[in-house]
Formats: structure tokens, C-alpha cells, sequence
């Protein structure tokens, strides 16, 4: 696992993102007449971003309205390499989300169950993954704010309303 090198995307690139991020469906004529691109333009740019990993184009389903009734945040304390328990813990199932930290725990785990059963489950399979000294779960209780409108908007200047946010 590791973190990439960072793509800079110009406006035109930012603006595209922008636009399937509305509709991952939006069709490359609409997205060109509204960025000012031909639509074979817009095709080329769309399958660069892609091809560099930039973004991905996804259906993304609500849990709960496919099944999936127990959702928690698990913090993982290990001993040696984080990564090695994050790459094991990543292949798990229920698991859709790891992410290797700085702070109290050295993994965030993001686990989505069918119910407490499977949940206490992968929660003891994580726990005897090699290198996991302890775990701490987080159950969901409510979904506050869930976005995916990242990397569309430039770095925000000290004077902005949403700096340091």
C-alpha cells in the first residue's frame, strides 16, 4: 500500500471532475459544451485521469438499503509494520476502507456487516491478524456528511471561508 504522487489537474481537468461528479453518467458531449471541449477532448482527458488513477467512475450504493445494517470505524494498534497487518486486513470482506495513521491508532478500518453477528466476526478476525495489538470499534450510529466532491477545487487561501477546514 502507498500514497501517490500528487496528479495536478488544471481547471479544465477540474472542471470535468466536477461534472461526473454531479453525473458519473453525464454524457462527454454535455460535459464538453460545458467546459468548452470537444467531445472527443473531453473522451481523451476523461480516460487520462482515469489511467493515472486520479478518479474512478463507480456506482455507489447506501448500505442500508442493500443490506448491510452494521457499519463501524475499527482503530487498530499495532507492533511492526503497520503495513503489513493493513494489507492483511484490506483483504477481508466486510472490510471497505483502511487507511494507515499517525495518532492514537496506526489504522483506520471501515467495516460494513449485515449485522452484529458478522460484525463481532470480522472484528475478531481482525484482531488475530499478525502484529494487531488491540482494536477499538466505532458503530455507526448516523451519517452526518458523506461526500465524494474531492480534488475538484484548487488549495483554499488563507482568506477563504472554508480554510482549515
Amino acid at each position: 500500500m502507498s500514497i501517490r504522487r500528487q496528479f495536478v489537474l488544471d481547471d479544465v481537468s477540474r472542471a470535468i471532475i466536477e461534472q461526473l461528479q454531479e453525473d458519473g453518467r453525464r454524457p462527454y458531449a454535455r460535459i464538453a459544451a460545458a467546459v468548452g471541449l470537444s467531445e472527443a477532448a473531453v473522451r481523451q482527458r476523461v480516460q487520462r485521469l482515469l489511467d493515472a488513477g486520479v478518479m474512478q467512475i463507480v456506482g455507489v450504493t447506501d448500505p442500508l438499503q442493500v443490506g448491510f445494517s452494521r457499519q463501524a470505524m475499527v482503530g487498530v494498534r499495532t507492533s511492526g509494520d503497520a503495513r503489513v497487518a493493513a494489507d492483511r486486513i484490506a483483504a477481508f470482506t466486510e472490510v471497505d476502507y483502511v487507511v494507515i495513521t499517525a495518532g492514537s491508532v496506526d489504522l483506520l478500518v471501515e467495516v460494513v456487516c449485515e449485522d452484529d453477528d458478522q460484525l463481532l466476526d470480522a472484528v475478531a478476525r481482525i484482531r488475530a491478524v499478525d502484529g494487531v495489538e488491540s482494536t477499538e470499534t466505532h458503530l455507526y450510529l448516523g451519517l452526518a456528511k458523506q461526500t465524494y466532491a474531492w480534488g475538484t477545487r484548487g488549495p483554499q487561501s488563507p482568506t477563504s471561508p472554508d480554510a482549515g477546514l
